[in-house]
């Protein structure tokens, strides 16, 4: 295929990509879904199970394998921005007086999924053989079923909560810090297991986990204080300010994709080292133009995400599967959470809406599992059942929450306040009205 002729297929790929996915986002939305999944499932259909094997000849002359790097580029430039935005915002302060509570969840909703995926992928060796799997699983196949079934999305999570109403209420913000805090551990063990058996190899992983070691050392200690003086210290136009940022998070980026990593570390530390405002607030020249920017070219790393999903693979094991995942996942999570939130202190309506919320999973779940099936660690048809189990855990948060929501209200007919028994979801155990207790958003 000539330049030319690659260049017009790009540009009509990229141009169907962006209508069709925020189309399809827009239509979630009126559906009262959020966001991603649209887009997700636009993704997938523009994908080779659902359009390369409906109009093979349409597929073809869509998406050309000349294209691929192009689109592979342009996927993994989206992850960075967002991520980098991602990092940028988090912001562990927000645990505020709900600390105990937020760490019990946290840890409860990483530790019991880690451990129950962990152990399944171990117990049930000969089934993922079916699916794919080596006979012996290697410890980072093992830790990595694990983290597939703990991780929360917080991006997701923060924007239903946003169209719920929980911002400022006590289940709300308890279940946005603990999905924060759940992420640092969730991103520092995934990085583990992409550690001990990802990338090219071009060094043995303990010189890897070393370098690691020295470039984020050498990030807080260095880049921080750079970055704040001439950030504070100069007054820089806004966007060259975000062009001087956004190649700090690619520069960094490849720092740890070259360490056997994936570009998501390095845009996620990037964006936990610049430092904020000197009032503690994030810069709103900086975050508007990243949050811009990622939600418009976030569609890239939907298609690629979609075009390793392989309907075709999906037998009865493969089917049986999903069940069986997507059943361990919304139980773990949603029981872990919901008995740390109870020893944390909330009410038993807050607690359930806490675990109904952590249950989410979403597009942080979609880049680990791509991250995972990039290093090897996942097969073609497991990366496809774990795929429909992030869409359907994020499918059913929403239903969930509106069901939580009317049995607090069955509980309590007709009365706004209640003294005795819990209170209703979204007011401390009192019964007086919820205080803003941080902004979340």
């Amino acid at each position: 295929m000539s330049p030319d002729a690659m260049i017009a297929h790009f540009v009509g790929a990229a141009a169907l990509i962006l209508v069709a996915a925020h189309a399809g986002g827009w239509l979630a939305q009126r559906l009262k879904q959020p966001y991603i999944v649209g887009q997700l499932t636009v993704g997938i259909a523009l994908g080779p199970s659902l359009l390369g094997h409906t109009a093979p000849g349409a597929y073809q002359a869509l998406f050309p394998k000349e294209i691929s790097p192009a689109l592979m580029g342009f996927s993994q430039f989206a992850l960075v921005v967002f991520l980098f935005a991602v990092g940028y915002e988090l912001d562990l302060k927000v645990l505020g007086d709900r600390a105990r509570a937020s760490v019990t969840v946290a840890l409860a909703a990483f530790v019991v999924p880690m451990a129950v995926g962990s152990g399944c992928a171990l117990l049930f060796r000969e089934q993922l053989r079916d699916l794919g799997m080596p006979r012996d699983l290697s410890p980072g196949m093992v830790v990595f079923a694990g983290v597939a079934l703990s991780i929360t999305a917080v991006p997701v999570l923060t924007a239903i909560v946003r169209e719920n109403d929980l911002s400022r209420t006590v289940p709300g913000v308890v279940a946005v810090s603990a999905a924060g805090l759940l992420d640092v551990i969730g991103w520092t063990v995934l990085a583990g297991a992409l550690m001990q058996s990802g990338g090219e190899k071009v060094l043995d992983w303990p010189w890897r986990v070393g370098l690691a070691v020295g470039f984020v050392t050498v990030m807080v200690l260095v880049a921080r204080p750079v970055l704040r003086k001439l950030l504070w210290g100069t007054r820089m136009e806004p966007s060259l300010r975000l062009a001087l940022l956004l190649g700090f998070a690619l520069g960094s980026a490849w720092v740890t994709h070259s360490l056997g990593l994936h570009v998501i570390f390095g845009a996620l530390l990037a964006g936990v080292v610049v430092p904020r405002e000197k009032g503690g607030t994030l810069d709103p020249d900086l975050l508007r133009p990243l949050h811009d920017a990622g939600s418009l070219l976030l569609p890239f790393f939907f298609v690629i995400s979609g075009q390793s999903v392989a309907l075709d693979s999906m037998d009865a094991t493969g089917w049986v599967t999903l069940v069986v995942v997507t059943v361990l996942a919304v139980v773990t999570k949603i029981g872990s959470s919901t008995v740390a939130a109870r020893l944390g202190g909330l009410g038993r309506h807050d607690a359930w809406t806490v675990g109904v919320l952590m249950s989410t999973r979403g597009l942080t779940e979609l880049i680990a599992l791509n991250a995972g099936f990039q290093a090897g660690l996942l097969s073609k048809p497991l990366y496809t059942v774990l795929v429909f189990m992030a869409l359907a855990t994020t499918l059913l948060t929403q239903p969930f929450l509106l069901l939580t929501r009317r049995l607090a209200e069955r509980d309590r007919p007709g009365t706004p306040t209640h003294t005795t028994g819990t209170p209703p979801v979204g007011q401390p155990p009192d019964g007086t009205p919820t205080t803003p207790v941080a902004d979340v958003s």
